[in-house]
């Protein structure tokens, strides 16, 4: 087993057949099926399925651990590459929609000015998407919805932000700028998929103000949610960032008291340890939420206490 065997392997999984592997990785496509045609003898069992494309089992398998002897390289060429005075190579950072859109340009542009040599890679999604990203090591760090339940996942808070409900003006919820949970109730909301985060956030404020909160539609990505309460397509409860007040438009944002704060934090792998471009990248990361992140609207930086993921 070599490592060109074990890229072949993940250019196939990362690119669907033997001829787009080959083309990503500048070769032929008979040196990729040679490569993978050893790799199968080697290990005595099938990798890629030829007659449906895609992965085996045992193929998914071991490309996962391959991501991972992956990784440890390129940390290796970091770690050599870095020193505390000069840090470069590439991270590879998931982020949420909401928080995205506010903080990337401003941390990216301090990133591109601490460490040059420094390439980020950047991400967008929803925290259920990339956490198994994550995991998977497609990702090297990523800022999500916390908790985070995961036991091979660290994470560390970064801020909480408000939720806030958001009603276009033809609703009836659209009149208030203030309302219980109670008398949101009594109306069908776009919500988050039971199990994400922000369904646990919201779920729970209901069952503490004892009421029940029933879905007209599931909708899993805060910024889509948004969207459709923005088109009328119902209300929905969100964070603050994603109803910013410089946004004008035919919607209302209505305050929930009962509503409590939404937590935001990083995460990353406990194993391998962060790639020193990953580290630089999360503790410029810490000092611009610190100096700057007070000032968004609905987002609180002091005292932030993580949610009991259970």
């Amino acid at each position: 087993m070599d490592l060109r065997q074990l890229s072949a392997l993940m250019a196939i999984a990362d690119h669907g057949s033997f001829s787009a592997a080959a083309k990503a990785l500048y070769t032929v496509q008979s040196n990729v099926s040679g490569h993978i045609a050893r790799l199968e003898r080697e290990l005595k069992t099938t990798l890629v399925d030829r007659q449906r494309g895609g992965l085996t089992d045992h193929g998914a398998l071991v490309v996962d651990r391959a991501r991972r002897i992956q990784h440890e390289l390129d940390a290796i060429s970091s770690d050599i590459a870095s020193d505390d005075e000069e840090v470069s190579g590439e991270a590879r950072l998931g982020v949420i929609g909401t928080t995205a859109r506010w903080l990337m340009p401003q941390l990216l542009t301090t990133v591109g000015k601490a460490h040059p040599n420094v390439r980020a890679v950047v991400v967008e999604g929803s925290t259920s998407n990339l956490i198994p990203r994550l995991l998977s090591g497609h990702l090297d760090a990523a800022i999500v919805h916390l908790p985070v339940d995961e036991p091979e996942i660290v994470v560390e808070t970064l801020f909480a932000e408000d939720l806030v409900l958001v009603a276009h003006d033809s609703h009836p919820l659209a009149k208030f700028e203030e309302l219980s949970l109670e008398e949101v109730s009594k109306h069908q909301l776009l919500l988050p998929p039971r199990g994400t985060g922000l369904r646990r956030v919201i779920d729970r404020a209901a069952t503490n103000s004892g009421v029940t909160l029933t879905a007209m539609a599931e909708i899993d990505g805060v910024r889509l949610l948004t969207s459709l309460a923005f088109d009328g397509f119902g209300p929905t409860i969100v964070p603050a960032t994603a109803a910013p007040r410089w946004l004008k438009g035919d919607f209302q944002r209505v305050r929930v008291p009962e509503l409590p704060r939404r937590v935001v934090g990083w995460a990353n792998r406990r194993r391998p340890a962060m790639s020193p471009p990953v580290r630089a990248i999360r503790d410029l990361l810490h000092a611009h939420i610190a100096e700057r992140g007070g000032l968004q609207p609905g987002l609180h930086v002091d005292n932030v206490t993580p949610l009991n993921p259970r």
